[in-house]
């Protein structure tokens, strides 16, 4: 919707578009403070932005949330999902990720992050009615050199994986020919990705979804705690871009996160950032944590608990820490040759 169809001072106006918003859902999709940083207004003049969007969209017909849900089949937009590529993982995360907004995957070395965040880089590619958007990804690793082998490996088997969608459909997708990779060694290379690169490619239409991998890497490697300020208005800068990102171009956003061990004083400190184990948080805070649509954290049980036989099963477990629309709910799942497949009828 146009912003000139708001009724505004024309300084406000200016100030808006100067910081590059182009239209009314632009603008309530960013914060107060996001909106005084990019346009440069006072607090009440963006107070002030904020409501005049708000009433011109609101208009003279209010809606409840009960009727909103009740004709939900006329916005498939917003109830459209990416799936995981596994039944079992999508009905735990209502039908997989959301097409808008930052969803975190969480967890230990080793628990599957990376093996999840590939296998979504081949699903995101598959035509619709099979959970795909019909598109590419983009990848941008923080650590390390992007796993071209296990990849290729992902893509030969992927016909073993989706054995719902035909063998000519899977063969006619050139997998590795629409996953763009980027490698990013510190904060600034990370911002100017997200800000620059990754649009055109998005506003192409050659990717839709975007991952991050990881996003802790950097500001761990940069920032210590005498520079917690900083860090977090460079959180909140990368968050903001991300989630502009995802409402603009209808694209969902995975940021894959290290974990940090919990010390004794501040067990009660988890509980608010979504943390499942006592001993284990999401790293980066409150700050991020604040950024985020969906938590999702996995975990691998130790192999010498594992030959103790605790717990008993399977050793990975993947839980919806916190979403808006969902319940918290976990389920156990595998890694193998063919990817990751979520273990129907055993909740952890």
């Amino acid at each position: 919707m146009d912003l000139d169809q708001l009724d505004l001072n024309p300084r406000i106006m200016a100030a808006v578009k100067k910081g590059g918003l182009r239209s009314v859902k632009e603008v309530l999709c960013c914060s107060g403070p996001d909106l005084e940083r990019l346009t440069g207004l006072s607090s009440p003049d963006v107070r002030h932005l904020l409501k005049a969007a708000s009433l011109h969209l609101q208009g003279s017909h209010v809606l409840t949330a009960l009727r909103l849900f009740q004709e939900s089949e006329h916005f498939p937009g917003q109830h459209r999902r990416l799936s995981l590529g596994c039944p079992v993982l999508d009905r735990i995360l209502g039908g997989g990720l959301p097409l808008e907004g930052i969803t975190e995957l969480a967890g230990c070395s080793s628990a599957g992050k990376t093996q999840l965040a590939l296998q979504l880089c081949l699903t995101v590619q598959l035509p619709r009615q099979y959970g795909g958007l019909e598109t590419g990804a983009v990848c941008i690793c923080t650590e390390g050199v992007f796993p071209s082998t296990r990849l290729q490996q992902l893509i030969a088997r992927h016909q073993q994986l989706r054995s719902d969608v035909p063998r000519e459909v899977v063969q006619k997708v050139r997998f590795s020919n629409q996953i763009f990779i980027e490698h990013v060694a510190d904060v600034d290379a990370l911002l100017e990705c997200v800000s620059k690169k990754v649009p055109i490619l998005l506003s192409k239409g050659m990717a839709r979804l975007v991952v991050v991998d990881s996003v802790a890497a950097p500001f761990r490697c940069e920032f210590d705690g005498q520079a917690s300020a900083l860090r977090a208005q460079r959180l909140q800068t990368l968050g903001a871009a991300l989630r502009r990102l995802s409402s603009t171009f209808q694209s969902p956003v995975l940021c894959i996160n290290q974990v940090t061990e919990t010390v004794k004083e501040q067990e009660s400190a988890p509980g608010s950032l979504g943390a499942w184990d006592e001993h284990l948080s999401p790293a980066l805070g409150i700050t991020w944590a604040n950024q985020l649509l969906m938590r999702v954290m996995v975990s691998r049980v130790r192999e010498e608990d594992a030959t103790l036989g605790l717990p008993n099963g399977p050793a990975r477990t993947l839980r919806v820490l916190f979403a808006p629309h969902l319940p918290p709910s976990s389920c156990c799942y595998t890694v193998n040759e063919e990817g990751v497949r979520g273990m129907p009828g055993l909740s952890c």
